[in-house]
């Protein structure tokens, strides 16, 4: 089982919407998919039940932080977090806004790890802990976890729960530069983990190895403001200088190569479309883009767009999935 988070500093990269489409994707090819909500906006959630049945689930208490309450209370460690089938092949641990208010108290623990406080280790580790036990009961193949656009202390423990890390990214200054801190920072937290790690004064909380988390597969750009399939200029403009960030900024490579387009950059796992009227069709009726039929609408060169985006998202998963299949097993 691998786990592969989605992260960039930036919002509005298109980030929660690929999460979705990528589980429906590895779903098809036959792959069991659980996917983790960890952002407080559960917008994922949102995506996969409908905003009604989000806040149903979430009044009867079946998100994700009822698996922190013995924690909170000071009774206990973590308990088994409820799973949510989504389909066969594809479950959910359900997100809640009331996760943004455990964020000062994974900040302190993170802190108390230094101190070798019982306490703190397994709360910092919980995040970790809850995927790894739904995980296994669900027999998953991949978990993809959802983050918030930050750099706070709670997307730190959504992020060491993580073997992998892919960052959507647009071609705009912003989401550049978003790239770009999230490199250091998350270089930073890796070194600040291992230190913590060698202190756990309990060797019966499992946490997560330094050695295989957070490590950086690619990235996606999402593409806007097409014209006649071909970017405009000033897109193009941004796009050329990310084969380079990544490089310098996420991987840390000495002698990053300036110049290099996303088309020529192996570390560029997709030019993903923007499908415009085809993601609002898919959200009303909650479905994936490429699993829209006619009577969903999807009528005319609305159906053409479903085939491409099927292939689209297809090539992508399978690139993903080699990729990861080709890495030490976790």
């Amino acid at each position: 089982m691998k786990t592969l988070a989605f992260f960039n500093n930036k919002g509005g990269v298109g980030k929660t919407t690929l999460i979705y489409h990528l589980s429906w994707m590895f779903a098809e090819l036959g792959q069991r998919v659980l996917a983790v909500d960890l952002d407080p906006q559960a917008n994922l959630s949102a995506m996969m039940l409908s905003e009604a049945m989000l806040y149903e689930k979430v009044e009867d208490k079946l998100s994700l932080v009822e698996a922190f309450r013995p924690l909170i209370k000071g009774i206990g460690d973590i308990q088994p977090a409820h799973i949510e089938p989504i389909t066969s092949n594809i479950d959910l641990l359900i997100g809640n806004l009331e996760l943004s208010s455990f964020e000062d108290r994974f900040s302190d623990s993170w802190a108390k790890c230094l101190d070798k406080q019982e306490p703190a280790f397994r709360f910092t580790s919980a995040f970790h802990r809850i995927i790894q036990e739904a995980a296994a009961r669900v027999e998953a193949n991949y978990v993809l976890i959802d983050v918030g656009p930050n750099l706070g202390s709670i997307n730190r423990a959504a992020l060491i729960a993580s073997n992998y890390i892919i960052f959507p990214v647009a071609a705009d200054l912003f989401s550049v530069q978003g790239m770009s801190n999230v490199g250091k920072t998350v270089g930073d937290w890796s070194e600040e983990w291992r230190e913590r790690q060698r202190k756990n004064p309990d060797r019966d909380i499992v946490l997560p190895n330094p050695e295989t988390m957070m490590q950086p597969l690619g990235y996606v750009v999402s593409q806007h403001g097409l014209r006649e399939r071909r970017p405009v200029k000033a897109y193009q403009n941004w796009a050329n200088k990310i084969p380079f960030i990544y490089q310098r900024d996420i991987l840390h490579h000495e002698n990053a190569v300036e110049g290099l387009s996303i088309e020529e950059d192996e570390n560029c796992l997709s030019l993903l479309k923007h499908y415009r009227s085809l993601m609002a069709m898919a959200m009303e009726v909650n479905k994936p883009v490429f699993l829209l039929k006619p009577a969903d609408g999807a009528i005319g060169a609305h159906l053409e767009g479903v085939r491409r985006a099927y292939d689209d998202f297809k090539i992508l998963s399978n690139i993903i999935l080699d990729k990861l299949n080709s890495l030490s097993p976790q």
